[in-house]
């Protein structure tokens, strides 16, 4: 498995129960895939640097997680589906770059 992070963009107006809603989903097609998610990162309201759907703001939240390339597909269409996302980005970390929520637990812990 290999080290990732999924940045998701959500409009600014979504009600957090949604936003949460779409997190749950995302974690359970990474754990259904054989994956392990790790950190998550909820940066909140953030200005574009250009309008986004006629949009000038929009919440954003960024996972960490370990998986395969089944993982990462199912993910990027799950989000491409989802109508609360405005974007959504995943891209692969270097080895060395992952959270220790993120790795495999160690032996005997």
């Amino acid at each position: 498995m290999r080290p990732y992070e999924v940045m998701a963009i959500f409009e600014a107006t979504t009600e957090p129960t949604v936003i949460q809603g779409v997190i749950d989903r995302a974690l359970e097609v990474i754990r259904s895939t054989g994956g392990n998610p790790g950190a998550i990162d909820r940066w909140g309201k953030r200005t574009f640097a250009y309008e986004v759907n006629h949009k000038r703001e929009g919440y954003y939240v960024v996972i960490e997680f370990s998986a395969g390339t089944q993982t990462v597909s199912d993910l990027d269409r799950m989000l491409g589906l989802a109508d609360e996302v405005v974007r959504h980005k995943i891209v692969r970390l270097p080895e060395a770059k992952i959270t220790p929520a993120a790795a495999a637990p160690a032996a005997g812990h």
